[in-house]
């Protein structure tokens, strides 16, 4: 059932989590705001979440968490950076001179704690915080979500599953937002490999809320890291009208439905998806829709499909204005993708110059999380200029670490292809066995996996026994 009684003041305080607001159009706001964003939708009634975040500020100017969870969710979203958005830097000070000028109780105090950490790019610090709340307040479902998507960027599998189980007994059916703990759990458990498990939570969360569109995003990871695609795509065919309602996560559900189609060679109809929905979608502004634009280019590319240069100029206008942000690695690595794509070398020699600046002149987690990636971007830099003996002497010593740098593990996956095509087409002969020896790992850890197997009998077409 989809949550559409908003809780006023009293209604906060009875669940065990008082708002600091003697506004109750406020109280609801912010309750309209977590709904929505718990559940990747825009729901028209309160005019969907950009309308309803400014409601929620207007409401309640001195509302500290109305400014936590409208900051946030700026911080979430990955596509401003408080050092080049002096806007964005100013709203987080504000917030923080507010929290301090009024007697708010210690979980606002944190959620403030929090949300200015991660702004800050020290995500693992806020996710510390946000663990501290729910360790008295296991049902703050702002707290779980935000660390939900800290994890995710930091790449930290465990963490985002062990959260949400950790305070799933405290939850019930009657509390607001309950059904969509299955979906967030079953994406733990399948980016952990536990895909039995994950499936049930996930069908159990469709059963709860057949329009959860992480639910279903979560499914259709299960389907994929499992080589299932013809069940995937039968799955998202016949759900279709559930989880596009989801318009946050609806472009991403359909990269996954493409996924499907470049794992079963069927290009055409990959490119079709792109045409009519991702591309189209990465209009967003959305950092999420952006990123699946890119990869999705670079992934029929490698397949060896020329997917045109005017699809590519389209994303790189896209992605030109984040060249400085160097918020997340797995960001600038899309980007440089777009920009190697659409032959754009000076604007991929400024993303490269702007990042040894950035990692040169900042401090702290990110600065160190985008000095890790340096050899990453550097690769597929030399990829795109024929350099492929550089491109996999480069990332093949850091292969391991680019899980720390974010997004799930059929997001990287275009990493592990990435390195395998570099491999091939190097000039060293200990890079053809490295190449071997990658498609063995692939298949053996995906057997069904009808890519593996073409990009196997590529190998041993260029390179023989």
């Amino acid at each position: 059932m989809m949550h559409s009684h908003w809780r006023d003041c009293q209604e906060w305080r009875k669940s065990g989590l008082p708002l600091s607001t003697t506004s109750n159009e406020a109280a609801k706001l912010y309750d309209a705001l977590l709904t929505q964003y718990t559940g990747w939708y825009d729901d028209d009634s309160v005019g969907g979440m950009e309308k309803t975040a400014k409601g929620l500020l207007s409401a309640d100017p001195d509302f500290v968490m109305g400014r936590a969870i409208v900051n946030g969710l700026t911080a979430a979203g990955t596509a401003k950076s408080p050092l080049l958005d002096k806007q964005f830097s100013r709203e987080l000070d504000d917030m923080v001179k507010l929290a301090e000028s009024q007697p708010i109780t210690p979980r606002e105090k944190k959620h403030v704690e929090a949300v200015s950490l991660f702004s800050k790019g020290e995500l693992n610090k806020a996710t510390f915080v946000w663990e501290e709340i729910l360790l008295d307040h296991p049902t703050d479902m702002l707290a779980l979500k935000f660390a939900h998507d800290a994890y995710f960027y930091l790449g930290q599998a465990r963490q985002m599953r062990d959260s949400v189980a950790a305070v799933m007994p405290s939850w019930n059916a009657t509390i607001p937002l309950y059904g969509y703990l299955h979906g967030q759990l079953a994406f733990g458990l399948c980016e952990t490999d536990h895909w039995r498990e994950a499936e049930k939570y996930a069908r159990k969360g469709l059963e709860l809320i057949p329009r959860d569109g992480w639910a279903t995003h979560a499914l259709a990871h299960v389907m994929e890291m499992q080589g299932r695609p013809r069940e995937g795509v039968a799955f998202l065919s016949n759900t279709i009208d559930d989880w596009t309602t989801c318009k946050w996560i609806a472009c991403h559900n359909f990269w996954h439905w493409a996924l499907y189609h470049i794992e079963q060679g069927e290009h055409a109809a990959a490119l079709d998806i792109y045409d009519s929905e991702i591309g189209k979608r990465a209009n967003s502004g959305q950092m999420l829709d952006i990123v699946d634009a890119c990869s999705m280019l670079f992934r029929l590319e490698l397949e060896g499909v020329k997917v045109g240069q005017e699809r590519w100029d389209d994303v790189v206008e896209i992605v030109r204005p984040h060249v400085d942000d160097h918020l997340l690695v797995f960001n600038d690595s899309h980007f440089l993708m777009a920009f190697n794509g659409g032959k754009k070398k000076s604007y991929s020699d400024q993303l490269l110059e702007s990042l040894r600046n950035f990692v040169a002149n900042s401090e702290g987690a990110q600065r160190k999380r985008q000095q890790d990636g340096l050899p990453l971007l550097e690769s597929l830099a030399a990829y795109a200029e024929g350099r492929y003996a550089d491109a996999v002497d480069l990332i093949n010593p850091h292969r391991y670490d680019i899980e720390k740098f974010g997004g799930s593990n059929a997001q990287r996956d275009v990493f592990d292809q990435f390195l395998i095509h570099a491999a091939m087409k190097s000039d060293k002969p200990i890079h053809s066995k490295l190449a071997r020896s990658l498609l063995t790992q692939r298949k053996a850890y995906k057997p069904e996996s009808t890519l593996t197997d073409r990009l196997t009998a590529r190998m041993m077409a260029q390179h023989g026994d």
